[in-house]
């Protein structure tokens, strides 16, 4: 099973940034699509912003302008820049992959925004 592997997350203030890591070990991500998504307590999961294998990238309407997803081939790593973080960014950050019928999910990183 692929493994993808979340760091970067954490306790921030409101206006604040943070940049999320997504990592693997058997996968190369610039041979396909990564996004990142997002839970919050009580909401369903939610893409956020999306790689693909060309570079091409989207954004949920919600974090344009504030959230950059970009992706480093010689490290292997896919980040998410995270730029005026709002109480409602609040959530369990997961990368995810798709590999023909699977699809990978990593174990998530908390971003906790407050006041």
């Amino acid at each position: 099973q692929v493994q993808l592997v979340e760091s970067g997350g954490g306790l921030v203030q409101a206006g604040g940034s943070l940049r999320l890591s997504c990592a693997s070990s058997r996968i190369i991500f610039r041979l396909n699509a990564v996004g990142w998504y997002r839970r919050a307590p009580g909401k369903q999961r939610e893409l956020v912003a999306r790689i693909t294998s060309g570079g091409t990238t989207d954004y949920a309407d919600s974090v344009k302008g504030r959230f950059t997803i970009s992706r480093d081939d010689a490290k292997n790593t896919v980040y998410l820049q995270m730029n005026s973080l709002k109480l409602e960014d609040t959530a369990v950050y997961y990368c995810n992959t798709v590999l023909g019928p699977i699809n990978n999910w990593g174990q998530g990183t908390q971003v906790t925004v407050s006041l």
